[in-house]
């Protein structure tokens, strides 16, 4: 073999892709050697060392690499790092978190944010530890319109949406939740919407169960129309969420928003899906994928949720009449450490609807272990914001022991690879799971950052979680103290080409990138008219070809 063919090496993964090897003299960014490198889309797995330059992967060979910074990995798993889509973690503390359990992209797709330039700006401006994106969110759009008293002078995001939500409700009537939109409304939304649209936002995230008695059909439609005339996703919490009983069975509010989708031919993610109905609904998503729609949906490993108290499912008419549940025994308040009685729980409701609470649903135990096994179904922690027992957000340096929330925030990869061990599901469908399935699916909306991520190929981007496949566990639990204690079994996370977590312990480095589209010179809304809208719409119809 001559002195070329000696530098030039080329690996063939299990299907077919070849990878090409640059001269082994390079000296790299970072080395990682000796780790199992595993990449769900092209199925490869081998014992290999990975070369990093300039926050990309540009080299995969068994033979040795130099470079400037070195991890060995040896015994442990080199897998695309984890993408969550269900993010509300947008604060520095539960990012920290995040980043611990494997976390290298976390983008809140559900509720979303407001001003969504200023949002992207905001971030940039202050460094971020891992990759950020946002949805234009529905729910805070109707607050901007439906709440005018309320005085917004920043962006809104899960952040600061506790302290909106009671601004909203101070006088009596949270408008956002409960105020049906006339055609005028109706438009200023919309018009909120294609603004943050053209700004870069990754679709529009629609908390459907939080407005079902203020939103109507049309309003979900005219604002799913209005990220597919972007060619971007909707997000979507349906609006019959938790519901068991007709005829406001759960999966009729998902029928509602995949009709949207399959007419409008536009990107849907079904918002955690963990809950009744699930099994009906990811059929239906895997037959609307067998037809060439971009549709699927995500769950998170845990018997219990969390959300904000005011949650209108959470009112005794649902919970209790249509349920069949009891505050005693489901709702749960992890500042104070106990369950709420029902006189507690319509106190707080009162005064402080924007509390964050845990709500434990005994059917999820159960459905928990098929989750894992479900292809395209997605995990997505739902991850909360780092607060403590007052509901204050948490300094960056805080000990974990102080986050008082859902244990999701700290440990929901760590738990499904934990869990899908136990069911010895193979660890490269978790690895689709995890990460690769979100990539391709946002990647195919035309978003060319989730091309470059969930894969382990030269030219990728360098997001990278290292973990031992055996003894990687949670130690997060729900007992207080316990909310966010980082896992065991993740010493390595690489974001960008850089090391964020080393040995375990979270480095304060912030190479974390925007995950957007590019702005747009021009918005695309069109208004309806506030007059015989009906007609204006029956006339576009009579009007169109077809």
């Amino acid at each position: 073999m001559n002195t070329l063919m000696k530098s030039v090496v080329v690996l063939v993964g299990a299907a077919g892709a070849a990878f090409v090897l640059p001269v082994q003299a390079q000296v790299y960014d970072l080395v990682i050697n000796n780790g199992r490198v595993m990449d769900p889309e092209t199925q490869f797995d081998q014992i290999a060392n990975v070369g990093i330059r300039d926050g990309r992967i540009v080299a995969i060979t068994q033979d040795p690499l130099l470079g400037d910074d070195s991890i060995d990995a040896s015994g442990l798993v080199v897998a695309p790092g984890f993408i969550d889509t269900h993010f509300h973690a947008v604060d520095r503390f539960a990012s920290k978190m995040a980043v611990a359990d494997g976390v290298t992209t976390g983008m809140d797709l559900e509720l979303g944010a407001t001003r969504v330039g200023q949002w992207y700006e905001q971030k940039d401006s202050c460094g971020w530890q891992i990759n950020y994106g946002t949805t234009a969110s529905l729910n805070l759009s109707r607050l901007l319109v439906h709440d005018p008293e309320v005085e917004v002078n920043a962006p809104i995001d899960a952040s600061s949406a506790g302290a909106m939500i009671d601004a909203a409700a101070a006088d009596g009537v949270a408008g956002w939740s409960l105020n049906r939109s006339d055609v005028q409304q109706m438009n200023a939304v919309m018009e909120l919407l294609d603004e943050d649209l053209r700004q870069g936002a990754i679709g529009i995230g629609v908390g459907a169960a939080y407005m079902n008695r203020g939103m109507t059909s049309y309003e979900q439609f005219a604002a799913q129309r209005t990220a597919a005339t972007y060619g971007r996703l909707a997000s979507v919490h349906t609006r019959f969420h938790l519901n068991t009983q007709t005829p406001t069975e759960a999966p009729i509010g998902f029928d509602e928003v995949l009709a949207n989708a399959l007419a409008l031919k536009a990107p849907l993610i079904l918002a955690h899906d963990n809950d009744y109905g699930w099994w009906e609904n990811e059929e239906k998503l895997k037959l609307a994928r067998e037809q060439g729609h971009n549709v699927w949906g995500e769950y998170y490993p845990f018997a219990a949720g969390s959300t904000f108290i005011a949650a209108d499912f959470l009112r005794p008419e649902i919970w209790e009449d249509t349920n069949g549940y009891s505050y005693e025994d489901t709702v749960y308040d992890p500042g104070a450490d106990r369950f709420l009685s029902k006189a507690q729980y319509l106190a707080m409701v009162e005064e402080d609807p924007g509390h964050v609470i845990i709500v434990h649903l005994p059917p999820r135990k159960e459905w928990l272990p098929l989750w894992p096994t479900i292809p395209h179904m997605v995990v997505a922690s739902d991850a909360m914001m780092g607060i403590d027992v007052e509901g204050n957000l948490l300094p960056y340096d805080a000990d974990p022991s102080r986050f008082a929330g859902h244990p999701r925030t700290a440990s929901s990869y760590s738990s499904t690879l934990a869990l899908a061990r136990q069911l010895d599901v193979p660890l490269m469908f978790t690895l689709a799971q995890l990460s690769y399935w979100n990539a391709k699916h946002l990647g195919d909306t035309g978003l060319k950052s989730m091309q470059e991520r969930g894969r382990i190929q030269l030219e990728m981007v360098a997001d990278l979680a290292i973990f031992d496949p055996d003894t990687v566990a949670p130690q997060a639990s729900y007992k207080a103290g316990e909310n966010g204690l980082p896992p065991v079994g993740i010493p390595y996370v690489v974001v960008n080409g850089t090391v964020v977590v080393r040995d375990s312990r979270v480095l304060d480095v912030r190479p974390g990138q925007p995950i957007r589209f590019d702005p747009q010179s021009e918005g695309r809304f069109e208004s309806l008219e506030s007059e015989n809208w009906i007609h204006a719409i029956a006339k576009r119809l009579s009007d169109s070809p077809g």
